[in-house]
């Protein structure tokens, strides 16, 4: 009995924050700047934005905080013209340790989740064949360390260990021949594995205490994904057809390159911009292996192309511990209009955003929140063409201690 079985949802777009299946606000600082980091972050969120910018921490810096998404993605099928709606809500969270050794030295771990997102389609949704439900998250730890050779030069280097769950469900309907033909059942995955990876930074102040550039690469990481296929819900005739069984699904992580600027035209004026290129293309499919069924591994192609995005921001400092902060971001989908579909729903963003920091002895509080807007979107995926649209809202969080 030969079914065709796609990821419920991978990343669903519509919980995460960014386009494609990212998400990067990894810092409430960041976060209220556009999500700009490459060459304007010196702190320990530098461990995400650029392993070279810890070396900016005076002696010691801790980090830790959350950023929560509340998103709505709607979904107008071109058949009834019926608008479907979800409403996933994800708390991302981002700790960080950087600690400078020596003047030229400084090392540090940064624990985030750079993709990751929930998706729950309602019980009557006209795709559920396709999506209904699922959660997956990569738990990235980066330990880092960064070498000053020039004064006006930082380099910085991480190793990534990333931990990958994917759990998803989603709705199955018996097809002919049977006699139970219609019938409907349910499929549960819940898989997980372990993936290795690098990132490394250069930051380079070409008019110091006025002007640095930055880049900074992240690699690709490989999870080869095991774990369990449980079916449930079949009528006897059937059931067997149907048995729960290991399974597995090899995913990517796509690698990405920033370049970024940061400008001080004024002592307390802070501005940034930064384009990151994101190899998309590495999604090329997604395909669950089935141990026991080989006849239920039918792939879901996705054909993502490689994309840039663009982030401006700035800070301005209001007194020595008070700052307030704004930013704007475009972000494109990666994903085509054939291959668009409820699995994997995407648009392209825009995001605005603010933010504020302030600073009492050697505590600071950071709070950064961005509007996003996921921009009409038509499909043309021949099983269920439509039009995707909606919008979120991230709160970002983070406390810091810097004796």
């Amino acid at each position: 009995m030969k079914k065709t079985l796609t990821v419920v949802t991978l990343l669903a777009a519509g919980a995460s924050q960014a386009a494609g299946i990212a998400i990067d606000t990894q810092g409430a600082r960041a976060t209220g700047m556009g999500s700009t980091g490459v060459a304007s972050m010196r702190d320990g969120s530098s461990i995400y934005y650029n392993p070279a910018g810890i070396l900016g921490v005076n002696k010691l810096d801790l980090q830790l905080g959350d950023s929560l998404i509340l998103a709505h993605l709607g979904f107008t099928p071109t058949a009834t013209g019926v608008e479907q709606t979800q409403n996933p809500v994800s708390p991302p969270p981002h700790g960080y340790f950087a600690y400078k050794i020596t003047h030229q030295l400084a090392a540090g771990v940064g624990v985030f989740t750079p993709f990751g997102a929930n998706s729950k389609w309602p019980d009557d949704f006209v795709g559920r064949q396709i999506a209904r439900e699922s959660q997956v998250a990569t738990f990235d730890i980066n330990p880092t360390v960064a070498y000053a050779p020039l004064s006006w030069l930082r380099l910085g280097v991480g190793f990534q260990a990333v931990y990958g769950t994917l759990d998803v469900r989603r709705q199955i309907v018996v097809p002919p021949p049977s006699p139970a033909a219609g019938a409907t059942g349910e499929l549960s995955l819940s898989t997980s594995s372990w993936g290795f990876g690098y990132n490394a930074g250069v930051q380079a102040d070409l008019l110091p205490g006025m002007l640095t550039l930055g880049a900074h690469f992240r690699s690709r990481v490989l999870l080869f994904n095991e774990g369990d296929a449980d079916f449930s819900g079949f009528p006897e005739p059937v059931a067997p057809a149907f048995p729960d069984q290991p399974v597995r699904v090899a995913l990517e992580t796509p690698a990405s390159l920033g370049l970024g600027l940061a400008f001080t035209p004024m002592q307390k004026l802070l501005l940034a911009a930064d384009v990151n290129w994101v190899k998309w293309s590495s999604v090329r499919q997604i395909l669950f292996e089935f141990q026991s069924t080989p006849a239920f591994n039918q792939p879901s192609v996705k054909n993502w192309e490689d994309r840039w995005n663009v982030h401006v921001g700035g800070e301005y400092m209001v007194t020595d511990a008070l700052a307030v902060r704004a930013g704007f971001v475009y972000d494109p989908t990666p994903s085509p209009a054939e291959t668009l579909a409820p699995d994997l729903p995407d648009a392209d963003r825009i995001r605005v955003s603010l933010g504020a920091g302030y600073a009492f002895s050697a505590f600071r509080v950071d709070a950064g929140y961005q509007f996003i807007s996921l921009m009409e979107n038509e499909s043309t995926f021949p099983p269920l063409p439509g039009t995707y649209k909606g919008s979120a809202h991230v709160i970002g969080l983070t406390l810091g201690y810097s004796p």
